[in-house]
């Protein structure tokens, strides 16, 4: 899905540019905006019903389930009808390859089994809506006498033979199987495009190594993988000699401020850990790194030059 403000504007430029050549891929990519629009307000509103409530609700297991449904069929349309046709275009085969990571990466979030994050938690293998045989209290319980003199059950409870265990609720939308290791490697072909076809401060290059990093940190929960690819990411901003207009300039900006904190993300408590040991210690400070450096400078107020955000 076009995940970002800077896909949505790639996505939007390219469905008009090809419009007159291939006017089926232009209708299509369009379909696609409007469904990565209305996909965005949906992950926004599930992560913010995730921080009020940690328990999943019938009402947040439905929003689950549109989430799902709005990927599993943007994943069709553009595995159909967009990546075969992108073979001429290299911005919008780099954008193709880029949604179908981010279409795999909220199967990760929130259908994997199992679960990779918890601030997205699967669907629960059971929902109770009230429907099931209503029973006395301790009736048949194994561990309360049973009515009328009857004695409790013998044994523990049996589980289904294997193979037929309760499927979990989404599995009638997609199956429920671990997507983290083809999403990793969807990402890795997306990243591998953009290095080849796109120089090094492209916003759509910077968008999809900022998901990369982010799907790193929070779903293979490799920290140093992570903070290492923001940080080369960065560098390679900043030695990148290719002009760029004022709106990329922009959106570049942006998203070389996110991936600075994303090469500092889990370090804050060890830093601090390290510095109330030393206190009064003010020598032995370890030198600074380049990409440290240039993530919390500003950009200059003058005019860009070329290469430089």
């Amino acid at each position: 899905m076009a995940s970002s403000e800077v896909d949505q504007k790639f996505l939007g430029r390219l469905a008009r540019k090809v419009e007159q050549d291939n006017p089926l891929l232009s209708s299509i990519l369009f379909k696609i905006l409007g469904l990565s629009i209305n996909l965005s307000e949906h992950l926004v509103k599930a992560r913010k019903q995730r921080k009020k409530e940690p328990t999943k609700t019938h009402e947040s297991l439905d929003l689950h389930f549109h989430i799902l449904w709005l990927g599993r069929e943007g994943l069709v349309m553009l595995e159909q009808y967009v990546i075969p046709m992108v073979g001429n275009y290299n911005e919008l085969k780099v954008l193709a390859y880029k949604l179908r990571a981010s279409f795999y990466h909220i199967f990760v979030l929130f259908h994997n089994n199992p679960p990779v994050s918890s601030q997205f938690m699967s669907t629960p293998s059971r929902i109770d809506k009230g429907k099931g045989v209503a029973r006395d209290d301790g009736f048949g319980s194994p561990t309360l006498p049973g009515i009328h003199g009857r004695p409790p059950y013998q044994g523990g409870p049996v589980a289904p033979p294997p193979g037929f265990g309760p499927e979990p609720p989404g599995a009638f939308l997609l199956p429920a199987v671990d997507y983290l290791s083809q999403t990793h490697r969807y990402f890795e072909d997306a990243s591998r495009l953009a290095d080849e076809h796109l120089w090094g401060s492209h916003t759509l290059r910077l968008s999809i190594k900022t998901e990369y990093s982010a799907f790193l940190y929070e779903c293979v929960h490799d920290e140093d993988a992570s903070r290492k690819l923001a940080r080369q990411t960065i560098n390679e901003v900043y030695e990148a000699t290719e002009g760029i207009d004022n709106e990329m300039f922009g959106d570049a900006c942006q998203l070389v401020a996110v991936l600075g904190k994303m090469m500092k993300r889990g370090q804050l408590s060890s830093g601090k850990a390290s510095s109330a040991g030393t206190t009064g210690t003010q020598h032995n400070t370890p030198p600074r790194t380049h990409s440290e450096d240039v993530a919390q400078q500003p950009p200059p107020a003058t005019v860009a030059q070329p290469g430089f955000i």
